[in-house]
C-alpha cells in the first residue's frame, strides 16, 4: 500500500506539472465551453438547452487529450519496465495512475463545470446534474483510455490511435451523462435509469480496464 501511494503522489506531481498535460486538457475544456456562445449567438433558451451536450462533449475531448501520457512517460525513462518487473500486480498500478490522472486532469473539470454552466445559462438544476454526472462518468473516460494507452504505448506516434481506440468506447458514457442531465432537467424522475447505467460503466470499466491495460503492458514489455 505504501508503494501504492508514492506512486500516486508521484504520478498526481508528474500530472499538474508543466509537462505533464493534465492542464492542458483543463485549459482546452475552457476553451471549447466559452467559445461556443461565440458561434451560437446571445440566444439564452438555446445554450440553455444544449449546454449539458456542450459540458459532455468538452470534458470528453479534454479527456483524450491527457490519455496518451499515462504511460508513455514512465515508458521512456524507464520506470514502465521497472512497475512491469515489479511484485504489485498490473491491474492495481493501472488502477493507482489512472486515479492519479482524474484527480489532475478530471476532478478539475468537475469542479469548473458549475461555473461553466453558468456561462452557458444552465438552471441551478442542470447545473448540479451536470456536476454529478461528470463526477460519476469522467473516470469511465480514464479507465478506457487506460486501455487504450496501454495498447498503443509502443507505438512512436500513438496519441492518435489511443483517441482512435477510446472514443467508441465512451459514446455510451457519454449518452447517458447527457441524458440523465436533461432527465433531472425535465423531469426528475427519469434522471436515475441513465444515472444508474452511468455509475454501472463507471464500474465496469473500472473493474474491466485496469486488467486489459495491464495485460497490454506487460505483453509490450515482452
Amino acid at each position: 500500500m505504501k508503494a501504492l501511494g508514492a506512486l500516486y503522489l508521484r504520478d498526481l506531481r508528474l500530472a499538474v506539472s508543466g509537462g505533464g498535460g493534465a492542464m492542458t486538457g483543463v485549459i482546452f475544456f475552457l476553451a471549447v465551453v466559452a467559445t461556443v456562445p461565440f458561434g451560437i449567438g446571445p440566444d439564452l433558451n438555446l445554450l440553455s438547452r444544449i449546454g449539458p451536450a456542450i459540458l459532455w462533449i468538452g470534458a470528453l475531448l479534454s479527456a483524450l487529450l491527457t490519455l496518451d501520457r499515462l504511460f508513455q512517460a514512465d515508458r521512456d525513462d524507464g520506470t514502465l519496465d521497472l512497475l512491469v518487473m515489479g511484485r504489485t500486480p498490473m491491474a492495481l498500478v493501472v488502477a493507482v495512475k489512472c486515479a492519479a490522472l482524474w484527480t489532475a486532469g478530471g476532478l478539475p473539470l468537475v469542479l469548473a463545470a458549475p461555473f461553466l454552466g453558468l456561462f452557458l445559462a444552465l438552471e441551478p438544476t442542470a447545473i448540479a446534474a451536470s456536476a454529478l454526472t461528470l463526477l460519476v462518468g469522467t473516470p469511465a473516460i480514464t479507465f478506457i483510455g487506460a486501455v487504450g494507452a496501454a495498447v498503443a504505448v509502443a507505438l512512436p506516434r500513438g496519441g492518435l490511435l489511443v483517441s482512435v481506440l477510446v472514443l467508441p468506447l465512451a459514446i455510451p458514457v457519454l449518452i447517458f451523462g447527457v441524458s440523465a442531465t436533461y432527465g433531472a432537467v425535465n423531469d426528475p424522475e427519469p434522471f436515475m435509469p441513465p444515472f444508474l447505467i452511468l455509475s454501472a460503466l463507471t464500474l465496469f470499466f473500472g473493474t474491466l480496464g485496469p486488467v486489459a491495460a495491464g495485460a497490454a503492458l506487460k505483453a509490450s514489455a515482452d
